[in-house]
């Protein structure tokens, strides 16, 4: 009865884990790191097809990016998920399985050129639809015997249609334990989804920590804020750009933007349009249509008993073909664009920046994270020109973002969720959250509320039944060569925090622009006396 740590593990991105019990090989999650890779994962302790199922929280790619990988690597057992998880992944392993085959074959036309060999897609479609054909639904709340000695229940965990915390039941031996794996802990009052189930009871909990260091900013009426927005760019002439993630957040901004029409928070632009231009949003929207009365939440299915569907609206369009994008930005009417990629990195998205950025009447809306190193971060941050599709593109759109929107539970959303226990646990595992904020986290729960805590490195190795670590593994960072040598990506991961820093204290000279001139006095002031503390 063990349990080993391989992915997520003082990172945020690529969860999973390795549960061998009852003879048993069992992984929970198969996901894909995403941005900045800090540490060295393990590699999963067993081949590939010797694995006998994928428990599975949900469908986001930094917990089932993988799947196609493990087939292609021989893995032909069942993948466990919920139904809406289920047809998620559907259309989600197989755009990603498209964008690996995109990316190797860009890379190869320049490794042709520089006379470097060619390379493989991580895993191609024949992969991702091997792996679609392995999976087995279960519905929430039904307790189901997936081995002898082990019982599952997935529990509605908030955070997308189909997302789930997975309560694992082992008796082997002559002993029994429960272990809870949180996955990703949604956000409450979110639409169309219902909020997280609160867990009563389990031995082990498995938990993540993504915001385990902040506290969301709410604003008082998501839609009221949009339609703000809405209404003054219109006013000027411009269109909103809004760079949304395909799969949630734009089946969000729809439920809003039918809300914004449906009770006429913007006036004089009666009918407007809306368009959704990403294919894979199109088909996530299908997705969400299609399982409406299974899985929105109640406010959501209220509306559907009074006949309203919950996102849709008239003037609602979608593009599918790239002529079809292409012509959006023909129709000089203001309307609402809603376009992947949702930090501004790749996609269609980054067309309708071109089109719109350069228009002091158009406004860009940003509804989600934008990490370092992103467009989208940058014009956050307030940057004059970008470049686009080898173009300089000057910024004069108005840029804002809708606070509060997240599909991830704050440090105060997390500690209420663990505090639901009616009994303190054995262990709680953080995971899934930054370097520091797993740190962080895991004295949160030891200081304020008394739990036994603990933070695993991958490749780390817990004895379920003695209640104790068989293996408590190092950090390795990833060494990544340069030009000065050899750098640990940890330290360029805490430097990476200070460019960080240095590009917000950007953004905050820029928004200042214009402020009173004692003010700006003493901002100077105050900057310079930091750089004489620490230039060096």
């Amino acid at each position: 009865m063990k349990l080993t740590f391989l992915g997520a593990t003082h990172e945020v991105t690529g969860s999973c884990y390795y549960l061998e019990a009852c003879g048993q090989k069992i992984l929970v999650d198969c996901g894909m790191e995403q941005g900045p890779d800090i540490f060295e994962n393990k590699p999963i302790p067993a081949n590939a097809a010797d694995i006998d199922m994928v428990l599975l929280t949900h469908a986001h790619m930094d917990h089932s990016g993988k799947l196609p990988l493990l087939y292609k690597e021989g893995f032909r057992g069942q993948i466990i998920s919920t139904p809406g998880t289920a047809q998620l992944c559907k259309i989600m392993l197989m755009d990603s399985a498209n964008i690996q085959i995109f990316e190797a074959e860009w890379k190869n036309r320049k490794a042709a050129r520089a006379g470097k060999p060619a390379v493989e897609p991580l895993y191609d479609l024949n992969d991702a639809q091997g792996a679609i054909s392995c999976f087995v639904r279960f519905d929430y709340n039904e307790e189901k015997i997936i081995a002898d000695g082990i019982r599952i229940r997935f529990t509605d965990a908030g955070h997308l249609l189909g997302s789930a915390s997975i309560e694992v039941w082992i008796k082997e031996d002559g002993v029994e334990k429960k272990l809870l794996f949180s996955g990703d802990i949604g956000n409450i009052n979110q639409p169309l989804i219902g909020d997280p189930t609160y867990p009563v009871s389990a031995d082990y909990v498995v938990m993540e920590s993504t915001y385990g260091d902040r506290s969301h900013e709410m604003p008082a009426d998501y839609a009221v804020e949009l339609a703000k927005v809405i209404q003054r760019t219109f006013d000027r002439g411009g269109n909103v750009v809004i760079p949304s993630f395909a799969v949630g957040r734009t089946q969000e901004m729809l439920y809003f933007i039918r809300k914004i029409k449906e009770d006429h928070m913007v006036t004089g632009h009666d009918g407007f349009e809306v368009w959704v231009d990403s294919p894979l949003a199109v088909e996530a929207t299908n997705i969400f249509r299609e399982r409406m009365y299974s899985d929105f939440d109640e406010e959501a299915k209220e509306l559907l008993n009074r006949g309203i569907n919950p996102i849709g609206f008239a003037g609602l369009k979608t593009s599918v073909t790239s002529e079809d994008s292409k012509n959006i930005n023909f129709d000089p009417k203001p309307k609402v664009i809603l376009s992947a990629s949702g930090m501004c990195d790749a996609g269609r998205i980054k067309h309708h920046l071109k089109h719109n950025l350069w228009r002091p009447e158009s406004t860009v809306l940003f509804v989600g994270y934008q990490a370092v190193g992103t467009l989208g971060r940058a014009l956050l941050e307030g940057a004059a020109h970008v470049k686009l599709f080898g173009e300089e593109i000057e910024v004069r759109a108005e840029i804002c973002r809708l606070q509060g929107i997240s599909g991830h539970a704050d440090n105060n959303g997390l500690l209420r969720w663990i505090s639901s226990l009616e009994s303190k646990p054995e262990m709680v595992f953080v995971t899934h959250g930054e370097d520091t904020v797993c740190e962080l986290f895991k004295n949160r729960l030891m200081d304020q509320l008394g739990l036994e805590a603990s933070a695993p490195y991958s490749g780390a190795v817990f004895d379920l039944a003695q209640g104790r670590y068989l293996l408590e593994a190092e950090p390795i960072p990833i060494k990544k060569e340069t030009a000065m040598g050899t750098v640990h990506t940890k330290a360029s991961g805490i430097f990476a925090k200070l460019l960080e820093a240095g590009q917000r204290l950007m953004g905050v000279i820029r928004k200042n622009e214009g402020g009173a001139n004692k003010d700006l006095k003493k901002f100077t002031e105050e900057i310079n006396k930091l750089c004489d503390k620490w230039e060096r």
